[in-house]
């Protein structure tokens, strides 16, 4: 059902970008880079988070790690990441393609700057078998999202 409803939210939103389709599984970073045929780095990863009683989608670069402390900081509490269980089921899209894109119910989405040294990032959509590739302001501008720096660069 999820991609199907990526696939509605391109088409309604952004019509000139194609839900890529791969036969290999993207469901981790390095199979995505991998499928895609991308630097590990370039692929955005969206993390699923409760901070209180809020959920929140903070999507990064492959390469980078979400700090605990900036999160906190920022958001006023301590980051937990969703149970497995709790994903689709708030999302709408499987662990392994969770994106900001067709989301089940709208949530509030937050790109990281990590993503702003790529000119094309490649984020998943909706399974383990989907992505688009994408501009990170244009993710950020068709999912509402707010630029924050909550992440550190892995080299």
């Amino acid at each position: 059902m999820s991609l199907e409803s990526v696939r509605a939210f391109f088409a309604e939103k952004a019509p000139d970008i194609d839900v890529l389709v791969s036969s290999q599984s993207s469901a981790t970073v390095a199979l995505a880079a991998e499928a895609y045929g991308v630097e590990p780095a370039r692929i955005a990863k969206t993390l699923s988070l409760r901070v209180g009683d809020r959920v929140i989608l903070i999507v990064a670069a492959g390469h980078a790690r979400m700090d605990n402390k900036k999160v906190k900081a920022l958001f006023g509490g301590k980051p937990k990441m969703l149970g497995l269980d709790e994903v689709a089921d708030i999302t709408g899209h499987e662990v392994g393609g969770v994106c900001p894109f067709g989301l089940k119910s709208p949530l509030p989405v937050y790109c990281d700057v990590s993503l702003k040294a790529f000119d094309i990032v490649v984020p998943a959509a909706g399974s383990t078998h989907s992505a688009v590739k994408i501009t990170p302001d244009r993710m950020a501008e068709l999912t509402g999202a707010e630029w924050v720096d909550v992440c550190e660069v892995q080299s």
